[in-house]
């Protein structure tokens, strides 16, 4: 298909993620002063959309505690700049089994899984503006870890998510997940001008070849708005690749830690490199009211305490 690039794109700057990258970069932020100073910094450098996971501020491990969560999200929605706040929805899903001879009983140190009302509580609780929806399973890099979304949970998730009014940013890791999302539209789970990010490079899902991106890129709905990343060193490449594809785009902290050789980034950093790269191209960046206005969205108060 000819390519049409967008000029009209949005960032999403994924502020912290649940990878082990906490002790990696002095950067990764943890407590949620923390994910919250980063995310209206990086609003600040452009980022129409803020990204969230929370982390134990102690250890920077990845948590679900709903107070962590609110005080990210009070954090941000008190904060003097607007931002389009989008929580993940994909912790809850983990399985480690225990090994290819004994795969039961798994590895309870590493496996986390819980029902779909419980994957979606801090949402009900803080009512972001969107949140995720990793449409499949999968293989990560990881020797006996599966991230697990079967069909069933993510139809009870997506209905959850629908009936709150949060728009659900499926994460799309292969060409079979934008095949269920389709489907989860069909069945009218999800609303028709749904909302994608196409997640590329994500050790074992799509690698980030032009090839496959754009075999993706090719399964959106043309009545879809897609965003589109890549990890470490090809985070910026994709900048440029998915605003010529037609597509907004996604950087941070979530996905590379790194500014140049040998420099770590800040989340600010990269999402004004982004800026950079995209107006150059003849684009423009656009801001978070825009954004409300071409995706649907109604931009949430302070929830009352």
């Amino acid at each position: 298909m000819p390519l049409e690039m967008n000029r009209e794109v949005f960032i999403t700057c994924a502020v912290t993620g649940s990878g082990s990258t906490q002790d990696r970069s002095p950067h990764v932020p943890r407590s949620p002063k923390q994910i919250a100073d980063s995310a209206i910094a990086a609003a600040k450098a452009g980022a129409a959309v803020v990204h969230c996971h929370v982390r134990d501020p102690e250890t920077g491990k990845p948590s679900r505690r709903l107070d962590l969560y609110r005080e990210v999200t009070d954090r941000i929605r008190d904060a003097e700049v607007d931002v389009v706040l989008n929580l993940t929805a994909g912790m809850g899903g983990d399985i480690v089994f225990g090994g290819v001879e004994s795969p039961f009983p798994v590895d309870e140190a590493g496996t986390d899984m819980i029902g779909a009302s419980e994957r979606v509580a801090h949402v009900a609780e803080c009512l972001p503006e969107i949140c995720t929806l990793d449409c499949g399973t999968m293989n990560f890099a990881e020797a006996d870890y599966v991230m697990t979304n079967t069909p069933g949970m993510l139809t009870a998730m997506g209905k959850m998510m629908t009936e709150l009014g949060v728009k659900p940013e499926i994460e799309a890791f292969d060409t079979g997940h934008l095949w269920y999302a389709k489907q989860l539209v069909k069945d009218g789970v999800l609303e028709p001008n749904a909302l994608v990010q196409l997640c590329m490079g994500v050790p074992w899902g799509a690698p980030d070849d032009l090839n496959t991106f754009m075999a993706m890129v090719n399964n959106v709905p043309d009545d879809w708005t897609f965003s589109a990343f890549s990890l470490g060193r090809n985070q910026m490449a994709y900048v440029a690749a998915a605003v010529l594809a037609g597509g907004n785009v996604r950087v941070g902290l979530e996905d590379n830690l790194w500014l140049d050789k040998g420099v770590l980034a800040e989340n600010w950093q990269l999402v004004e490199r982004a800026g950079t790269i995209i107006e150059n191209m003849g684009a423009r960046v656009i801001g978070p009211a825009e954004v409300r206005e071409k995706l649907g969205l109604a931009k949430r108060a302070p929830v009352a305490k």
